[in-house]
């Protein structure tokens, strides 16, 4: 692949954007930076990764945080701000790449490269898949979809101009959840190979 290609996917949660990352990490043999940039940036910096992994996509504790001259105390911040250089730094050293969410689709928004998508589905879908992925009750799962994806917008939105899941924001966007993962990567991959 002689040109970058940088795909953003961002989506909601068990809505299924990492098993489409997953595949087409697998066609285009490039790497995934979603939950696991952390340990990148702990064996980079040689820091523990359990003191960060808590922090990862949080927003940061207006309590117990402030920002002096520009700095800020918030763990969660300085976290994200971490995965935020990574992916930048990334980005311009030409690298061709797959993240999930991470305020990727506005924060490398310059690059040609880039291609952007959400991952949508239907409320009972997600939640079957949470169910079946973490053997949790169906009221549990409710609870995990309704505050991730609340996490996920609140993140999204702070950090980032552009409104979490909005249509306008993203290239494609796709209901995994009425036609199944295998289709909806399918389809994805239809579009990225048009678009390049």
């Amino acid at each position: 692949m002689n040109k970058q290609m940088i795909i953003a996917l961002g989506g909601e949660y068990g809505a299924g954007a990492h098993i489409i990352a997953e595949n087409l990490a697998k066609k285009y043999s490039l790497p995934v930076y979603d939950a696991r940039i952390l340990q990148y940036i702990a064996d980079e910096k040689n820091i523990d990764v359990d003191k960060i992994q808590k922090f990862d996509e949080m927003m940061k504790n207006r309590l117990f945080s402030r920002s002096v001259s520009g700095f800020s105390s918030s763990p969660e911040e300085t976290v994200a701000q971490m995965e935020f250089e990574f992916l930048k730094e990334k980005a311009a050293n030409g690298d061709s790449f797959i993240v999930v969410n991470r305020c990727a689709n506005s924060l490398l928004s310059g690059y040609a490269g880039l291609i952007s998508i959400f991952v949508t589905s239907d409320a009972q879908h997600k939640v079957e898949r949470v169910m079946d992925l973490y053997g949790v009750s169906e009221e549990k799962a409710k609870v995990m979809v309704f505050k991730n994806n609340k996490n996920r917008k609140s993140y999204h939105n702070y950090y980032c101009k552009e409104k979490w899941g909005d249509s306008r924001y993203y290239e494609l966007t796709i209901n995994a959840g009425k036609i199944g993962l295998d289709a909806a990567t399918e389809i994805v991959d239809n579009y990225i190979s048009k678009r390049i």
